[in-house]
């Protein structure tokens, strides 16, 4: 079986690194509770690292590897095709030599984390129109929040232009302002 050549953005490999490794990364916070214990929450995926080791070898091998290092200083993501790996958009993060390069053999590492950013056609501005929840009688809170994944009390507060201590102040419920769940209902001042 013939793998296919690896290839980022202009650039294609003229042979294959020799290792790579993918590493698949997730991020959890740990929150103290009282009397020792603690709890995590699952902050979900954060992408996918390709590293690896190759070389360059024979009659024009540094000058392969400069080739190489110019495309680590172009800025943003770009497609990368590996045999082994799906096609994802990636950042070229990490590129080093392992020794010293010589005229006709180059040694390297490098590394590429995938992009889930959905910035490479830039930001777009959208109204987001606000849930709204009649107020009940006594209660000044006009709207509710579902929680979901990413969220933060500090980010919801902004997010309808309130103050993080009015939020807390609408929801006694919540004791641990660091500490909220994805699902839960959190009521949001008038």
């Amino acid at each position: 079986m013939r793998l296919t050549a690896m290839r980022y953005k202009t650039y294609t490999w003229p042979h294959n690194p020799h290792t790579y490794s993918i590493r698949y990364e997730r991020q959890v916070v740990t929150h103290k509770v009282p009397f020792g214990r603690y709890c995590l929450q699952d902050l979900g995926m954060t992408g996918r690292v390709l590293e690896g080791e190759g070389e360059f070898a024979g009659e024009g091998a540094y000058d392969e590897f400069k080739k190489l290092a110019s495309l680590f200083y172009l800025s943003g993501p770009g497609l990368l095709i590996h045999p082994l790996w799906q096609t994802s958009n990636a950042y070229f993060t990490h590129l080093q030599l392992t020794q010293k390069p010589l005229p006709d053999y180059v040694r390297y590492q490098f590394a590429f984390r995938e992009a889930f950013d959905g910035y490479q056609e830039g930001l777009v501005e959208e109204e987001t129109a606000l849930p709204s929840v009649p107020a009940l009688a006594g209660n000044s809170t006009a709207a509710r929040h579902t929680v979901v994944q990413g969220d933060s009390l500090w980010a919801i507060a902004g997010a309808y232009g309130v103050t993080l201590e009015a939020l807390l102040a609408a929801n006694p419920g919540i004791k641990n302002p660091n500490l909220i769940s994805i699902g839960q209902e959190v009521a949001i001042p008038g």
